[in-house]
């Protein structure tokens, strides 16, 4: 049975082996998404709404997948979904979709309204856009030749009841 847990020091080093499994991060990125893992990892709980909040996905102890997510600075309600990643071996069986519905169900406990979601237009992240399309997001924007020429910043959202 998959369970959505809190971020231990255990799961550190499995969250770096997916980001690089997955094959859809640079060096540099991973670098960044693990100076979160390490950044929550150094705050007692609980969490404020302002910090990183970073949960993972396990099954009978194995790390199958993780969300990152935070509010967004000097906004009301809106959170910035940061990272998400499942294990390859793991994709297309509901994890991604059990951390985007974690991830909701905790930023409406934190009086969250909005999720907004960003991501690349290179064919290698057309499988997190469908994904995101999939589980009700909406594309807001594009900003052309965001990350290089040919590379545009795609922002998507998703509105909380």
């Amino acid at each position: 049975m998959i369970e959505i847990v809190p971020l231990v020091a255990a799961h550190k080093e499995p969250i770096r082996r997916l980001l690089l499994e997955t094959q859809a991060f640079r060096d540099d990125e991973v670098d960044v998404a693990m100076e979160l893992v390490e950044d929550t990892l150094s705050k007692s709980a609980p969490l404020a709404p302002d910090d990183y909040h970073i949960y993972v996905a396990v099954e009978n102890e194995a790390v199958l997948g993780y969300v990152c997510f935070g509010k967004t600075p000097m906004t009301l309600s809106t959170f910035d979904l940061y990272w998400i990643a499942v294990s390859p071996n793991a994709q297309g069986k509901g994890v991604g979709k059990k951390l985007v519905d974690f991830t909701c169900m905790r930023v409406a406990e934190m009086s969250g309204k909005l999720i907004v979601i960003e991501t690349a237009s290179q064919p290698k992240y057309l499988p997190a856009q469908k994904f995101y399309e999939k589980i009700g997001c909406a594309l807001e924007a594009r900003i052309k030749n965001f990350y290089s020429v040919g590379d545009d910043k795609l922002i998507y959202t998703k509105h909380l009841d």
